[in-house]
């Protein structure tokens, strides 16, 4: 049985205006992803992704083309967006990040109350819930920012490298509990990723981009059943033939770049 359509993208096309000229970051994007899927974006550096993730929250608008994310009801926000610095108030306490969301959106006490202890909980963070950032290690902030996101009951979920920063130990550690709370609350997520064993572990779906101006130029789907671990992933003579053709997509698309700018 396939599933409800949550984003669709028609024709969609980017270009940033300066005084010798205009760059198209992104170029003709057609894209619909299902309702509680996880789709990651692959591409060279400078390709446009963040730049997809932004016009889908809201920060940048097209140029040309348009999209539509399904909502079910009014009270839900559109999108939550993790961000690969970490982006929480620096000011506020652990518990006070993960409830700024709802308290925003003026929730009754009682709801802020229950989902803040839910997701303190679901992410390890219940014993650190009265400290403030700088009293975090990188993993704990990224925690704290993804807590606060799933908190918060968005449309969609907009995950631009949350863990590139953090050590391959701490790395794995979250995509288990990322995974885990995907599953239990079946939220549709878009997730950029350098990191081909990262695009192979949490997706559904891969979508490959080319160098700037950005295109989707191939899908890859994950049919790898779930729940996965890292080493389900490595041990795979079928993944690992994946991995290989993204790596290949990744080296001649960096190898175009470089000759269209010689």
């Amino acid at each position: 049985m396939s599933r409800q359509t949550k984003i669709a993208i028609r024709n969609l096309t980017k270009a940033f205006y300066k005084k010798q000229g205009s760059v198209t970051a992104l170029e003709d994007i057609n894209l619909t992803i299902a309702d509680g899927e996880f789709v990651c974006i692959v591409g060279p550096s400078g390709c446009g992704k963040t730049t997809l993730l932004r016009m889908l929250a809201g920060l940048e608008h097209p140029s040309i083309g348009d999209f539509t994310i399904e909502t079910v009801g009014e009270e839900r926000p559109h999108q939550s967006m993790v961000f690969q610095e970490r982006g929480i108030i620096p000011w506020l306490t652990v518990e006070e990040n993960v409830a700024f969301g709802l308290k925003m959106r003026h929730m009754p006490k009682n709801i802020v109350k229950e989902r803040t202890d839910y997701y303190l909980k679901k992410t390890g963070l219940e014993k650190f819930a009265s400290l403030y950032p700088k009293e975090l290690s990188g993993g704990m902030k990224q925690r704290v920012s993804i807590a606060r996101a799933f908190a918060n009951d968005p449309e969609i979920l907009l995950m631009d490298e949350p863990f590139a920063a953090l050590d391959e130990q701490n790395k794995f550690i979250l995509q288990e509990e990322l995974l885990s709370i995907w599953s239990e609350t079946g939220k549709t997520v878009l997730f950029i990723t350098h990191s081909i064993d990262e695009a192979l572990l949490l997706s559904d779906r891969i979508l490959l981009m080319s160098s700037q101006p950005g295109k989707i130029v191939r899908e890859i789907t994950i049919d790898l059943p779930r729940p996965r671990k890292m080493e389900d992933i490595r041990e795979n003579p079928v993944m690992a033939g994946k991995f290989i053709e993204i790596w290949q997509h990744l080296q001649e698309e960096v190898q175009r770049s470089r000759l269209e700018d010689e």
